[in-house]
Formats: structure tokens, sequence, C-alpha cells
């Protein structure tokens, strides 16, 4: 590896201090030589004491402070932009790495392998596996559909059967070819789109390119992409080349939702034209009509507010307000003792053990004779990872498996509970009209939320009609 190609490494970060510190000591068990690689972190005005901890353990790193959040469009931009100001030939290739992103020691040396081998590709991408399952694919590259503006992430959530079982720190340790362990892959494919979670370029193609559009966050490395693909590149993603990331369902869909909504319309306007966006328009009415109908009327707002602001052309950060926020898991305890909650109703989506929250509730109702929960079995009881009851002391209450019987009987429990759990990762939308409490769960807090009236969905119902 002694002429090896030059590399920068450009990371960005935001309020993510043990993350950023963890990716920066994997960086350094990579095999390839140290001495061709270099290092800038650009950090968008973090205030968890990210700068100083880079400062006093990184020396060697090259350090970009934002003064303010430009997000990942911003804050990859400000790497961009430094690694265009460098000299012709300092570096051959540039190496985007998301911040909370974990490297297997090969991660590197196999995307430059494509690239060297392969003249014509100008950008190779990891295969990103889940951080929190590290035996499953969480995407081997993507496909985009311009027709709806969907991301097809190809081998989503597809386990790798040779690695299970194994920990993280035993897959960092060994050599890993996925192509030896799934049926019909190859070492490499091409695909239409890399995530910038781990994307190496051509810096030569990367600066004809130009920067990323302002987007702030999401889709801004979709568009890159296709952009470079329309100079006549290929993209490729590698089986030999891993990271590890958090899935995406373990972030709850909120503020980033505008975000997602508006920038997928330029993307799709940039690249497919203007006729498939009247299509694309209407799905994210429908998507605003469905978060008003679970009681997420903020969310809900957010769908058109992305509407709106794409019509009148408005790109970059937005100042977004949400009405809702969310508490501790602990405070849960005190919620369930209010004498206003006599009845309430637990679905099995909700996963009590993963929230800790069965403690909370057997306490409850140990302190609480009055109360009574009621625990939703699953109609479908040989679902993957479905626990027919997770509370002791709780009634099991079923409903059929037949989709209209099953309304009805959700229809039935109106008014029957003062406080409905719901699953902020699979809600059950006809829960949200239960009861006048709703209780969101996720792995890292709460929200409460009231009943969705008809007074608060008919505006989306208007917009949806074109009213």
């Amino acid at each position: 590896m002694s002429n090896s190609p030059t590399v920068l490494i450009i990371i960005v970060t935001w309020n993510k201090q043990s993350f950023v510190v963890d990716l920066l000591n994997s960086l350094q068990k990579l095999r390839y030589p140290v001495e061709q690689m270099g290092i800038v972190v650009v950090d968008n005005a973090s205030t968890d004491g990210t700068v100083e901890v880079l400062k006093n353990d990184f020396p060697h790193i090259h350090l970009i402070e934002n003064q303010e959040n430009l997000g990942g469009t911003g804050g990859f931009n400000t790497g961009l932009a430094y690694a265009f100001s460098q000299p012709d030939g300092k570096y051959e290739y540039l190496w985007l790495l998301d911040n909370d992103v974990q490297v297997h020691r090969d991660a590197l040396s196999e995307l430059i392998a494509i690239l060297e081998s392969e003249q014509d590709v100008a950008i190779a991408g990891s295969t990103m596996m889940q951080l929190t399952t590290p035996w499953r694919i969480n995407e081997m590259g993507a496909f985009v559909e311009l027709g709806r503006g969907t991301l097809l992430l190809n081998r989503h959530r597809e386990d790798v059967s040779g690695l299970q079982g194994k920990s993280l720190q035993e897959l960092h340790e060994c050599s890993i070819d996925l192509s030896e362990h799934l049926q019909q892959c190859q070492p490499c494919m091409d695909v239409d789109y890399v995530a910038a979670a781990s994307l190496v370029i051509r810096s030569s193609v990367a600066k004809k390119a130009g920067l990323w559009d302002d987007y702030f966050i999401h889709y801004d490395d979709v568009e890159w992409c296709l952009r470079i693909a329309r100079m006549g590149h290929r993209i490729m993603v590698s089986a030999r080349s891993l990271i590890w990331h958090l899935p995406a369902e373990y972030k709850v869909p909120s503020w980033v939702l505008y975000y997602d909504n508006r920038n997928v319309l330029y993307m799709l306007e940039k690249h497919a034209g203007l006729s498939g966006i009247q299509g694309v328009r209407r799905w994210i009415r429908k998507k605003s009509l469905y978060y008003a109908l679970l009681g997420k009327d903020d969310l809900a707002r957010l769908h058109q507010e992305a509407l709106d602001d794409y019509g009148q052309r408005k790109t970059g950060k937005r100042d977004i307000k949400l009405d809702t926020c969310y508490f501790p898991l602990s405070q849960v305890e005190e919620l369930v003792q209010q004498e206003g909650v006599q009845r309430i109703l637990i679905p099995w989506t909700v996963d009590l053990q993963a929230s800790d929250l069965q403690k909370t509730l057997v306490k409850a109702m140990e302190m609480r004779p009055d109360l009574h929960v009621d625990y939703l079995v699953s109609p479908i009881p040989l679902l993957k990872n479905t626990l027919p009851c997770q509370l002791p002391g709780a009634s099991s209450v079923h409903v059929p498996s037949g989709k209209i019987r099953r309304l009805y009987a959700y229809l039935k429990f109106r008014n029957k509970y003062d406080l409905v759990f719901q699953s902020d990762y699979r809600p059950i939308l006809p829960l949200s009209w239960v009861a006048g409490k709703i209780l969101f769960v996720n792995y890292e807090g709460v929200s409460l939320r009231q009943r969705p009236t008809l007074k608060t969905i008919f505006p989306y119902i208007r917009s949806l009609l074109g009213k």
C-alpha cells in the first residue's frame, strides 16, 4: 500500500461529541497508510464541548468551526470548499463520512480498490449495516424511482446469516466480503446513489460537479449522485466495504419531515422535470392528512409548509417549531398516577421492554388497584418479534385479523379508555381516535397528544381535495 492514493476524509458534526470521537478512533485502525490520509472535521457550532475535545485529543486533524449550524449540506459544502482550495493533486480522493458511523478496518481500501480499477466510476460507497443488529444490512446502495420520488434501498433489512450472533467488535476485527454470504451478490454493483455516510469520490470529479444544492439536510447527497451520473460517470457500492449506522426506524419522524418533503420536490424538478411532481405533491398532502389523523397536527403542518416553501422557491434552513415536546420516560409514572386516568390501552406495537416502561406500569398497577390496563394482542400472532403480552396483570384484548372487522372493533373501543399508548415507530391509526389522550412512545422519550377532531383534520382534507 506504499503507493496508495492520497485521501482527504471529510466529517461533519453537530453536538455528537462521543460519536465523532468513536469515529476518529476507528479511523486510526484503518488498514490504509496513515501518511496518505488527511482529516478535516467541520463542526456546525456544537454546544456540547465537541470543539474542545477535538482540539485537545486530536491535534493532527484540521478543524473548521462554523459559526452556526449549517446542516449536513452546509457542513459538507464547507469541507468540500476546503478540499477544492487545496493544490491540484494533493488529494486524489475525498471520503465523506457521517459523524455517527463506525467503519470497518477495510472500508476505505476496498472503495479505493474499485475506483483504481474502474476508471469510469466516480463514486464508490460502503454497504451500510445496522448498528443495533450489526449483521443486518440497512442499505447496499439505492436506486431512485424518479416517477414517485422514492429511494429503493438495495437489500434493506436483509440479515447476513454468516455474521449473525457476532458482536460489532468481532466484526471489526475480521475480513468480510458480503458477496460470499449472500445469494446473487457481486463484490460491487452499479447503483443510482450511495449515502454520504460513507462515500468516496474522485477529487477532480467533485470539483467539476461543484457544491451541494442548499437543502440543509436530506436528499442533498442523492441529488449530487444523480448530478454526477448525468455527467457520464458510474456510481458503485461495495460488498466488501462496511460501515455501521443507527437504522432509520430508531429515529422518530419529526422536524426532518419538512426537509424530506420539500427537498424531494427540488430533486425531482432537477432530474425528472415538472411532469412527475404533481403526483408527489398529492402524496405529500396524503401524508399530511395521515399525521393529522394520528393526532400529530404539527407534523401534518410541516408537510403543508414544505409544499408552500417549495412553491415560493425557499431553500436552506427553516426555523421549525413543533407543538409537542418529548419528555423522559421517567415522567410516565406521574402521568399514569393522575386521577383522570383509570383505563389504559396498550397495543402490541409498543415495546415495553425496549422502552423500559414495563417497570413503570407494574409499579403504577401495584399502587393503584383502581387502574385497569388492557393489552391489545396482535391479530396476527405469528408476526416476527410479536409477543402475546408484555405486562403481568393486564387484561388481554383480542381483535379480528380481517381489516374491516378489526376496524369495526377499534371503533367500539371509542371512549372506553382514558389513555392509549401508541408506538412512534408503528402507530395504529384508528387507536388515535379511541381515547382523549394518546401517549406516543419511542426508545428515548414520550409525547402526550390530544385526540384529533374533525376540526383539526378538515384543513388537510380540504388541501387534499384541492380546495
